[in-house]
Formats: structure tokens, C-alpha cells, sequence
């Protein structure tokens, strides 16, 4: 059912003009503050602590910003185990599993805030996106824009 990504795989996220590493970068950089560090997750957790857990949503959504996702826990923990079980653009039921990780513990929840907000907001847009075009129904309207865009995610967007 899922697709299974384990170590050293290699992300095939490719949208032109968009960086996904100096994203990933910039905002993880700007979570974490001028230290660098989670130092919540640092001060309860074991450096050597493993979780596992599963990303799902609460409400009914399109999902988007998975493999981006991803990147983020990457980049705090190269050896996360991930499976992703639904693709961007599928409509998924509230409640629905998105995908299953383990890995560090401390890296996979400074990574989390990060990886929740984007996919977030990426499947807020997504789901509403494809309520206006279900709205238009079969005639010959186009749908020429639906949001503002925030500087810095406007290619996500």
C-alpha cells in the first residue's frame, strides 16, 4: 500500500525554480532560533531515544507537501525510516494515516513543527482548491486564483 523510503533514498520532489534544500534550510533555521537547537526536545529526550508514529489528519483534505515532509525529517535524521501511504493530491478521509516514520526521537520531533505546518497549509490550500473547481462543476469557467501567496512558499502555492 505504502511506498516505502528507507536509508539514503533519494527524494524525487522536482518543482522549477524551487529549492527544496534552502527551504528546508532557511525554515528549519528559523524554527530553531540563533542556537540551532530544540532545546525542549534536547532537555527531556535521550540523545539515543527512538520513536515511531504516524502523521494523519484530523479533517478531510487533499493532501499536499508530503515529500516535503519528508525532507524536513531528513534533514534532522538522514537514517528516518519513512512510508508514505497516500500520494499529493489524493482526497483522504478525516482521520486518515499519512505516513509512518521511526527514528530519532529528539530529530524527529524538532522536525515535526516544521513538516506539520507545511503539509498544513499545502493541504488547506489543495482542499480548498478543489472545492471551488467541484463548485464550478462542468461548465466553462476557469479558475484563475484562490489565494494570496506568502513570500517565501508562493512556488509551493
Amino acid at each position: 500500500m505504502g511506498r516505502r523510503i528507507g536509508r539514503g533514498a533519494a527524494l524525487t520532489f522536482s518543482l522549477p525554480g524551487f529549492d527544496l534544500d534552502a527551504f528546508v534550510k532557511a525554515t528549519l533555521a528559523e524554527d530553531l532560533g540563533p542556537e540551532g537547537r530544540d532545546v525542549t526536545s534536547e532537555a527531556v529526550i535521550a540523545a539515543d531515544a527512538c520513536f515511531a508514529g504516524v502523521m494523519d489528519s484530523r479533517d478531510a483534505i487533499v493532501v499536499a507537501g508530503l515529500e516535503i515532509a519528508e525532507a524536513f525529517f531528513r534533514a534532522l535524521d538522514p537514517e528516518v525510516r519513512i512510508e508514505r501511504l497516500v500520494e499529493d493530491g489524493a482526497r483522504m478521509d478525516a482521520g486518515s494515516d499519512l505516513m509512518r516514520l521511526s527514528g530519532n526521537a529528539r530529530a524527529m520531533l524538532t522536525a515535526e513543527r516544521s513538516a506539520l505546518n507545511t503539509v498544513q497549509h499545502l493541504s488547506g490550500i489543495a482542499t480548498m482548491t478543489r472545492a471551488y473547481i467541484d463548485a464550478m462543476g462542468d461548465t466553462d469557467c476557469v479558475l484563475l486564483d484562490t489565494r494570496k501567496t506568502i513570500p517565501g512558499l508562493r512556488m509551493l502555492e
